[in-house]
């Protein structure tokens, strides 16, 4: 067994949200790391090779359940072991806790309508649930643990949101420069532009940027051709969608996409499409942000639905192909795992509680040209809910 360890940073926010809720225990059931939750819980990646439970009860102190073989790997977590050998033990153990408790939460969404969450087999919770157990959803339990930005973040997500916003603008004037000078240059090369640009700021990303001209502007995940890219020329319609953040997973992503015209004028057709687009992201902004005001609890799939009508009134159902936006949180990923702005591929009943941050970014999509507009907000603990990245309002033309 463990000497006594102080307790985490995080266990006075899990319990008292456990208490909130009538949820007797959390159980962050995890084998050969397929739970990001425990990563997270624990501040660091454990090498293991048998299941993991981390056992956080609304009321003492939270427990490890080890497999022995795997001791000596989480001797330095903060939390205190109970070690098992066989699975008679595990499962003992288990019941042993369960026994004073009726409900728990696990990484578990009924009918996986939030796959973020819905990590722990069937299996697992149908074991669970022969201990007598209700099993809930650990969905806002990992929002609010997780998903908040700490004030550094914040700071640390502004300054990307500084640096992005001033690469976006240098990756359109590349283009303007070369359309202007007659100089053959192509989607590639601006991406590999914006990367440079990203690391002269000192920003990581996950991902290489979306350069995209024409059709491929129109596919929402285009991935730029090294050997084969297209060139810009007049006419042309371009799609930037870039992301970056100051070194370390307790950062916050900057994620934004823009859109421009390589000519002087837009036409029609393009612009009808980039309207609708922005009416529907105000949309959603200015619901957030009047909700906030009125100190109304808002929840992502109502924040998506009024973008989504919004895009429909305008005669674009057709080109929509994805939500109006996903979370940004700390973690390995640009897409985190808070509340995603989303009735459309999910019915995200998770509230934007304070202290989460998220994109707003519709988009319409065709075989010829494709407009998406992103914008990143955060649920300020003070400030209340407020747009931290830049925001597009006109199309950038080009020349």
């Amino acid at each position: 067994m463990s000497t006594p360890i102080q307790a985490p940073n995080w266990l006075p926010t899990a319990q008292a949200a456990l208490a909130a809720r009538n949820i007797d225990a959390w159980l962050v059931h995890d084998f050969r790391g397929n739970n990001s939750v425990l990563t997270a819980l624990l501040g660091k990646s454990y090498w293991t090779t048998r299941r993991v439970v981390l056992i956080v009860p609304a009321r003492g102190e939270p427990t490890l359940l080890v497999h022995a073989i795997d001791d000596s790997v989480l001797r330095s977590a903060p939390i205190k072991r109970e070690l098992y050998l066989s699975w008679q033990d595990f499962r003992g153990a288990l019941a042993r806790h369960g026994a004073q408790w009726a409900r728990v939460a696990m990484e578990y969404a009924p009918g996986a309508m939030l796959p973020v969450v819905s990590i722990v087999d069937a299996g697992t919770v149908e074991f669970v649930r022969s201990l007598g157990l209700d099993v809930t959803s650990s969905a806002n339990l990992v929002q609010t643990c997780i998903a908040r930005w700490s004030e550094e973040a914040t700071a640390n997500h502004e300054r990307a949101s500084k640096a992005c916003a001033t690469i976006m603008q240098e990756a359109f004037g590349k283009i303007r420069h070369a359309l202007s000078t007659n100089t053959p240059t192509t989607e590639y090369q601006v991406q590999q532009f914006i990367m440079d640009r990203f690391k002269q700021e000192g920003l990581e990303t996950a991902d290489t940027p979306i350069v995209g001209i024409n059709g491929h502007a129109g596919d929402p995940h285009f991935e730029v051709s090294k050997e084969n890219p297209s060139t810009f020329k007049k006419g042309d319609w371009v799609l930037i969608d870039l992301w970056a953040r100051v070194p370390g997973e307790q950062n916050i992503f900057s994620d934004i996409t823009w859109t421009g015209y390589c000519g002087s004028s837009v036409p029609e057709k393009l612009q009808k499409a980039f309207d609708a687009v922005l009416a529907g992201r105000d949309a959603a902004m200015n619901l957030v942000m009047d909700s906030a005001r009125a100190g109304k609890s808002l929840q992502g799939w109502e924040v998506d639905n009024i973008c989504y009508d919004t895009i429909v009134g305008r005669g674009f159902k057709d080109g929509i192909r994805h939500r109006t936006g996903h979370s940004l949180s700390p973690g390995p990923k640009v897409h985190g795992v808070g509340v995603n702005v989303d009735n459309l591929e999910t019915h995200d009943t998770r509230e934007l509680i304070s202290g989460i941050g998220f994109t707003i970014e519709p988009g319409v999509y065709y075989p010829d040209f494709g407009i998406r507009s992103e914008i990143n907000m955060h649920m300020h603990p003070t400030l209340g809910a407020r747009v931290t990245s830049s925001i597009q309002r006109e199309v950038v033309l080009l020349g």
